[in-house]
């Protein structure tokens, strides 16, 4: 709600870790996203098996029409995200560490894929290659799917996912509050409002 008042949502993503924090029926929230967000709304399966993700993603997507199910980068995932694909269903392919992954689910019709930035870098690894490799693949071969840049830890990860083309970002409020901080806009405001008062006074 605090991004949409800032005029900046474009979409919201889910996931089962953060819908366990919230102690609410996870149908029943995503209904109250879809009632704030108008972009898509990526709501994720718990089943790790093709029929069960089939059966939850069929449920999700009746919730509202921004809803995108979202799978996970699996053999089984990969099948789903066909069967939804070829019904006109849009799907978010994620927990992606790969570009090969990334291929595959562009293949399979993806609408989104999600490679994991943060959690890469958590390891050793820099997670901005992989955007850049995926940007790569996909416009080699002229795949359709978006990039959407997830587990961003901070506004330095926003800036180089940016740079590197991506074409979402799913970030933490504290992350968007972030990119509108810098000592010498508040110095600035601070100098012009003192200047103003001086002159003019109230």
């Amino acid at each position: 709600r605090k991004a949409h008042d800032l005029g900046v949502l474009d979409g919201v993503t889910t996931n089962p870790s953060l819908i366990a924090k919230e102690g609410v029926a996870y149908s029943k929230r995503l209904a109250e996203i879809c009632a704030v967000v108008k972009g898509p709304v990526s709501a994720e399966v718990i089943s790790t098996a093709y029929e069960g993700m089939v059966k939850e993603g069929a449920e999700h997507a009746k919730i509202g029409p921004q809803i995108v199910v979202k799978l996970p980068c699996t053999a089984d995932g990969l099948k789903a995200c066909r069967h939804f694909s070829d019904a006109g269903v849009k799907t978010n392919m994620t927990l992606c560490f790969q570009a090969l992954q990334a291929m595959m689910v562009a293949k399979a019709g993806a609408y989104l894929v999600s490679p994991f930035i943060g959690r890469l870098d958590d390891i050793g690894q820099d997670g901005m290659v992989l955007i850049r490799d995926i940007k790569t693949i996909y416009g080699n071969y002229g795949f359709k799917t978006m990039i959407l840049a997830a587990s961003i830890r901070h506004s330095t990860h926003l800036l180089h996912c940016a740079l590197a083309g991506a074409d979402v970002a799913t970030v933490p409020f504290k992350v968007i509050a972030d990119t509108l901080k810098h000592p010498l806009t508040d110095s600035g405001l601070e100098k012009f409002v003192a200047d103003y008062k001086k002159a003019f006074g109230g």
